[in-house]
């Protein structure tokens, strides 16, 4: 039998399938360089990306440190800072709180001068306010100045004056009503907020310095003692106006009476804020005729912090005229003669040692009594 041949359609056809097989094995190899080039050029480029990148955050990482840095010292002034306006939107709970708190670290950790805060309790107007003025000339880093007058009432300070825009939010306070202590209370939580008030002096629309600033202030941040009027009255006008309700918080052995004008540090102005043992107790059972602030803040002083009270005002009145207010005085009383009585013949203890200088502040003097006090504020007083 013949073999049979195939058609030279048969040996193309071959040779053809055998290059086809070829042709993808080629395809396949030069894939898998492309792909080891591709990856390796990957690894490259991570590598270099994250060079540059450590790069990058080691020239901005000082710059981020110092913004940091700025931040917390940013954030340190916002919280020693006073507020920029007296007049906020806090309730008297939110600012009682916030001015209760006490650092528990001694030391500050900023330069802090202490000033004395001189805190106006008045209706309206302040008649006397161009002595004032005349007196804190040139210590403006050593005191601030708080006014509490009627709800209503709008000062027409001009914005030279120190007393421009020192109101702070107000009620209505009546005289020997809880309401009045409450006014007290206020102005010593405001007064507060600045870290940097070390003394809280309260003055009425009446009251004069009896001495120029620098005495005063160094005075009272010399003193170990706050100044509160406190004493045991056995009479009709004293114990006869307490309440045995007051038990077992105010025992009537612990009661004290005293002027409602006081100068305090800042431990005993914290201690009055954050009060809320004793003060129930005297806004319910001391009403008149047992007129609280001449009551609550002796007594409750006097068992918080006995030691630390000096058992006496320094501010000067005077009541040999009788009746239930000192005497006021007008333009015809201003002398020389007068405002010596004042100033000498005293004796007190200061820092338990004997001292002549017993009154820094004064009252009650009339409008009228201006002119000649500015008059005689220069040889007897020390200042204008």
């Amino acid at each position: 039998m013949q073999a049979r041949v195939l058609p030279s359609e048969d040996g193309k056809d071959s040779s053809q399938r055998t290059q086809s097989r070829v042709f993808p094995a080629r395809i396949l190899k030069y894939l898998t360089l492309f792909v080891v080039l591709g990856f390796g050029f990957f690894v490259l480029s991570v590598y270099m990306t994250r060079y540059f990148d450590l790069q990058t955050i080691g020239f901005q990482a000082r710059p981020v440190i110092k913004r940091c840095v700025e931040e917390e010292q940013s954030d340190l002034r916002r919280w020693i800072k006073p507020p920029p306006s007296l007049m906020h939107k806090m309730s008297e709970e939110e600012l009682f709180w916030r001015a209760s708190f006490v650092p528990q670290v001694k030391k500050y950790p900023f330069k802090r001068v202490p000033k004395v805060a001189f805190m106006f309790l008045t209706k309206g107007p302040l008649p006397l306010f161009p002595l004032w003025e005349k007196f804190f000339k040139g210590h403006e880093e050593l005191y601030s100045i708080y006014i509490h007058s009627l709800p209503d009432y709008q000062a027409n300070f001009p914005p030279s004056s120190v007393f421009y825009k020192r109101q702070i939010p107000s009620k209505v306070a009546e005289w020997g009503k809880m309401n009045m202590c409450d006014a007290e209370r206020r102005l010593l939580a405001n007064a507060l907020l600045d870290l940097s008030n070390e003394w809280f002096v309260l003055l009425s629309e009446s009251c004069i310095p009896l001495y120029n600033f620098s005495i005063i202030y160094q005075y009272l941040m010399r003193s170990r003692y706050s100044f509160v009027g406190s004493f045991d009255d056995p009479g009709p006008y004293g114990r006869g106006r307490y309440n045995l309700r007051m038990a077992p918080e105010v025992h009537i052995t612990q009661w004290r009476k005293g002027a409602q004008w006081f100068e305090v540090n800042r431990k005993l102005a914290v201690d009055i804020v954050r009060d809320t043992k004793y003060y129930p107790k005297f806004k319910e059972f001391c009403k008149p005729s047992c007129y609280v602030d001449e009551h609550y803040f002796p007594t409750m002083l006097t068992i918080v912090s006995p030691h630390l009270v000096a058992n006496r005002t320094l501010t000067w009145v005077d009541w040999s005229r009788g009746g239930a207010h000192p005497a006021t005085f007008g333009k015809g009383d201003i002398t020389e003669a007068f405002l010596k009585k004042i100033l000498e013949g005293k004796t007190c203890l200061y820092n338990d040692q004997p001292s002549s200088v017993c009154f820094l502040f004064a009252r009650k003097f009339a409008r009228s009594a201006l002119e000649p006090l500015q008059q005689f504020a220069p040889s007897l007083l020390g200042f204008g």
